[in-house]
């Protein structure tokens, strides 16, 4: 276990990434793997990780007609937080006749039974790891816990390589103590005036500490301010709703 994640940390680009998936992947038994963002390829902006080694022939097909977003596998990842084996889908969610033929078409291609490890972070598209076998090919149940582990261990790499998200980088933005507390306010859409009830300062004082956290992300508004700080960990939704 030490050892894969030792390659999954030093893994510097996603190709090497690919490469100890691809490994780690004949070792619990399993013949393919498939990391990958819950949305339409053809389609999604911005930065969308997809490492597999599926068919290319299932992989055009499944690009082609949009599938990401509508997939039962993906579907049922957004319910739950521990890895589920795709037998357990239809206790998990509703299924219709699309679903249906989808997962038909998937072991007609040779994708036949499969673990999935739901990722899913705030502020993020929902992602994945699954691991399959050919069709008619059992899990191999005692490999599923370290699955899990390997899934979750290869994710979050690869959200480093592509967006950094999550590194706590040197060129970071670090605030103080008061000026988190009322970028959290604000993002409740509380006033300066109301954050200084709250905190026993002058309205001034407020409004200075939020203006000195946007010039630190570098940005003019308090609603960019809310989501760059929420993106880097800077507050959370938690800290946010429980007020």
């Amino acid at each position: 276990m030490a050892y894969f994640w030792r390659l999954f940390e030093m893994s510097a680009t996603m190709d090497d990434l690919g490469a100890v998936l691809t490994e780690a992947t004949t070792t619990l038994g399993f013949q393919r793997y498939a990391l990958t963002h819950h949305v339409d390829l053809m389609h999604a902006g911005g930065r969308v990780m997809r490492l597999h080694n599926y068919p290319a022939q299932w992989a055009d097909f499944y690009d082609r007609h949009g599938i990401g977003l509508s997939d039962p596998v993906h579907r049922a990842s957004h319910v739950t937080a521990s890895g589920f084996a795709w037998r357990e889908i239809p206790a998990m969610i509703p299924l219709n006749l699309q679903d249906h033929k989808i997962l038909e078409l998937g072991r007609q291609q040779g994708i036949g039974d499969g673990y999935t490890v739901p990722i899913n972070v705030p502020g993020e598209a929902n992602g994945s790891v699954t691991f399959v076998n050919g069709t008619g090919i059992p899990l191999h149940e005692p490999s599923l816990p370290l699955a899990q582990l390997f899934g979750i261990w290869a994710f979050e790499k690869a959200r480093r390589l592509s967006s950094g998200r999550g590194t706590g980088g040197a060129g970071a933005p670090i605030l103080t103590m008061r000026q988190r507390e009322f970028t959290a306010l604000a993002a409740l859409g509380k006033t300066d005036g109301e954050i200084a009830d709250l905190t026993g300062v002058t309205k001034q004082t407020a409004g200075l500490h939020l203006r000195n956290a946007c010039e630190c992300y570098g940005v003019s508004k308090r609603t960019l301010l809310v989501v760059r700080a929420l993106f880097d960990g800077t507050i959370t939704l938690t800290q946010i709703f429980r007020r």
